[in-house]
């Protein structure tokens, strides 16, 4: 989107530029039938998939593995790209896209929460507690690639 505004030096219009934010979410899969949800401890609050924000810089697929380590304590191998989801609300603070992927961790037994995570959990596919953003639509289309 763009849009025009004066300059504060010169007095000049000027174009600016506002773009959706850059995010990454990955679902931690946990065979056969889980997966690893964080409870977040900053608004908005809410389990969510781990994830965040990409660095400048910085590349989706390290963005997706620095956001797990830092949030579940986990090192995740990714095994696909799910998607990416775009909807302009599906977050309440700004309009984000998250690049979606399907990993696994290499060693579930170091779940812990860390970063702004409050809490990490495993939870089975069948039994989810309410999710934050748009996290129970992603989390339904992998359900449907397992053909469950």
């Amino acid at each position: 989107m763009q849009f025009k505004v004066k300059c504060p030096k010169c007095g000049e219009e000027v174009i600016k530029y506002r773009n959706p934010f850059p995010t990454v979410d990955v679902i931690v899969f946990v065979p056969p039938y889980s997966i690893v949800l964080i409870e977040r401890k900053n608004p908005p609050l809410g389990w969510a998939l781990p994830g965040g924000f990409v660095d400048y810089g910085e590349r989706v697929e390290a963005a997706a593995r620095r956001e797990v380590k830092e949030e579940t304590g986990l090192e995740v191998s990714l095994l696909s790209l799910l998607g990416v989801y775009s909807e302009p609300t599906r977050d309440p603070r700004f309009h984000t896209l998250s690049t979606v992927f399907v990993g696994i961790a290499k060693d579930i037994s170091m779940l812990q929460a860390g970063d702004d995570a409050g809490k990490a959990k495993i939870f089975s596919l069948d039994n989810l507690p309410p999710l934050a953003f748009d996290h129970a639509k992603i989390i339904a289309d992998f359900k449907a690639t397992l053909k469950l």
